[in-house]
């Protein structure tokens, strides 16, 4: 009986192993693809061809090739607030707004070194905090950006009266404009745009102390 259950669960393992070895697949060719080619010259032929599974693979995951360029994005902005909230855990910051600052500091540098990304994610940064699809992404052993802010609010007593609000106006507001400011210099170059951001990231925080 035991030898039985133990033999169904290794079946069942290699099953999901294959399952998302070949969706990993799928999703590494097509974001090669749109970034090499762009969305519109890259077809579901091309994703799978270059990915080596059938066509019909593709449509066990996604419907089509924009459904996996949404879902290439939300991952692609997770990463990156991942990796940012990864690098914050090894600074001792003690306020909030700071260790705020320091996360968007981290990913619009990441952003800055890497052309490839900012070209692919532009002004869809949220998708990272605030896509449906992210909760295939989200590893339960550490917190996220949402939860982290809406904790520390709560237990540093910050009369801050819509805290997941004032998050996605800040992330917003962020993915909104920084893809200007680093592409195309507008308004004014990121060097110089930083500054004024990070004032008003400070004031949106901090506003139950004015």
């Amino acid at each position: 009986m035991y030898k039985s259950k133990l033999k169904k669960t290794n079946i069942y393992s290699k099953v999901e192993n294959n399952k998302n070895e070949k969706l990993n697949k799928l999703l590494d060719t097509a974001f090669k693809l749109f970034t090499d080619k762009g969305i519109k010259h890259t077809s579901i032929q091309d994703i799978v061809d270059n990915a080596g599974v059938a066509k019909g693979t593709f449509y066990l995951y996604f419907k089509d090739k924009y459904e996996i360029q949404d879902h290439l994005l939300a991952r692609t902005s997770y990463r990156l607030f991942d990796s940012a909230l990864a690098a914050s855990e090894n600074e001792n910051i003690s306020r909030l707004d700071d260790k705020i600052i320091f996360i968007i500091d981290y990913i619009i540098d990441s952003l800055i070194n890497n052309p490839i990304i900012i070209n692919f994610i532009q002004k869809n940064l949220s998708l990272g905090l605030y896509s449906e699809k992210i909760s295939t992404l989200i590893d339960d052993q550490h917190l996220g950006l949402k939860e982290l802010f809406l904790n520390e609010v709560k237990e540093r007593n910050m009369n801050l009266p819509h805290p997941e609000v004032t998050l996605f106006m800040i992330i917003e507001l962020v993915g909104s404009t920084v893809f200007s400011s680093i592409v195309k210099n507008e308004p004014i170059p990121i060097l110089e745009y930083k500054p004024i951001l990070y004032k008003t990231i400070r004031m949106m925080i901090n506003e139950s102390r004015n």
